[in-house]
């Protein structure tokens, strides 16, 4: 065990070219998901906690439930709609990085709404009386309560990252796992265990293990200059 730990330290000292381009593809997928993510997520979240229709308590649930959905499952569906025989099939998004984004967007996606949601719902009951008595126009309504929430969201945005970048299950159906195309950290993980070279997977495990550390240190140092600067 200590020769293969030495051996993925050694790839990663060398800054291997495999892993390299392996971690970059990743991080392709994942930032560009997470932040298409972040942008319907957050104000489909902040749609849901101020408005009042028939169904939003339905509308809530199916949502809530679609955040522990199977990534597998998210695979196979988007893995139909961009097949040769799916109605998006004359785009080519099979098995190419743009297939592999649209994958983890639909996983990351409900994710930042259920959580935003939950966040400004609260908030929404301590400002909604003054809002409405300054008859703000509801993108206004919609801004002030995001900004007011916004050390808190960074969490649900994280945890959107956390479940992109982690993800394994919808990257490999719809990317297929091609060398030097569509090839991830979790999918090539998983397919060199299974072929024996454990200091390659182990290798990078360490680098993802880290890219999630750094990131929640990120977020974490971000959130206290914010808070000493603006309060």
């Amino acid at each position: 065990m200590s020769s293969t730990f030495l051996d993925a330290v050694a790839l990663l000292a060398h800054l291997d070219a495999a892993i390299v381009r392996i971690v970059i593809t990743s991080l392709q997928v994942s930032i560009t998901a997470l932040i298409l993510g972040t942008l319907v997520g957050l104000p489909l979240g902040a749609w849901l906690a101020t408005e009042e229709f028939a169904g939003k308590r339905v509308a809530i649930v199916i949502l809530n439930s679609m955040m522990g959905i199977p990534t597998v499952i998210v695979g196979v569906l988007v893995y139909l709609i961009l097949s040769r025989s799916g109605p998006f099939g004359e785009w080519g998004w099979l098995f190419t990085v743009k297939g592999m984004i649209v994958a983890q967007f639909f996983i990351t996606t409900p994710l930042i709404a259920a959580l935003s949601r939950q966040l400004l719902e609260d908030s929404w009951k301590i400002h909604r009386d003054p809002f409405m008595a300054l008859r703000l126009p509801y993108f206004a309504r919609l801004k002030w309560l995001i900004w007011d929430c916004r050390f808190s969201l960074t969490i649900a945005i994280l945890a959107g990252f956390a479940r992109a970048i982690s993800e394994v299950g919808a990257v490999m159906i719809v990317g297929g796992n091609i060398d030097r195309v569509t090839r991830t950290m979790t999918t090539a993980i998983a397919l060199e265990t299974s072929k024996g070279d454990l200091a390659f997977a182990l290798s990078l495990g360490i680098v993802l293990l880290g890219i999630v550390i750094l990131a929640n240190i990120f977020i974490f140092v971000v959130r206290q200059v914010a808070e000493r600067r603006y309060g």
